[in-house]
């Protein structure tokens, strides 16, 4: 079953030679199928801050820990996977929507990180990043008397 978004605008468009034929090329190309094929296929990241590191979270399934690269260059972390399509399964698919057969993310680090604590796992799909902060970057939390 396919949605087709109504937007009014569009339809009281007068000005076309043909409306109703516009409007239905448009809800076709429109259609989440299609727009998930235009966007560049790179795994979801998710980073966060604690007091003494940040943790970056991609969510990349179905590859194994050898698949990826990890690379720092002066202060930009890069992941990058290459995995060619003769190790893959051939498999018929109704839909596929986690493909992933090379990318590159590059994440440039704060001057607060301390590059040579970095840490990675790749563990249920997920490959975790711990990048702890400098010493003197750790944020330093006190109790401040009453007087």
């Amino acid at each position: 079953m396919t949605l087709v978004k109504f937007n009014s605008e569009k339809n009281n468009n007068k000005n076309s030679l043909m409306p109703g034929f516009n409007t239905v090329f448009d809800s076709i190309f429109n259609d989440t199928f299609f727009s998930d094929r235009m966007v560049a296929r790179v795994p979801a990241a998710n980073i966060s801050e604690t007091a003494d590191h940040f943790r970056m979270e991609l969510a990349a399934p179905g590859l194994k820990k050898e698949d990826f690269k990890l690379k720092l260059e002066r202060d930009v972390l890069s992941i990058s996977v290459e995995k060619s399509g003769e190790n893959q399964q051939e498999r018929s698919y109704a839909k596929r929507e986690y493909s992933y057969s090379s990318f590159v993310r590059a994440f440039t680090l704060p001057d607060s990180a301390n590059a040579e604590g970095i840490q990675a796992k790749y563990t249920d799909g997920i490959l975790c990043i711990d990048i702890p902060k400098r010493e003197e970057a750790k944020m330093v939390i006190r109790q401040i008397e009453i007087k």
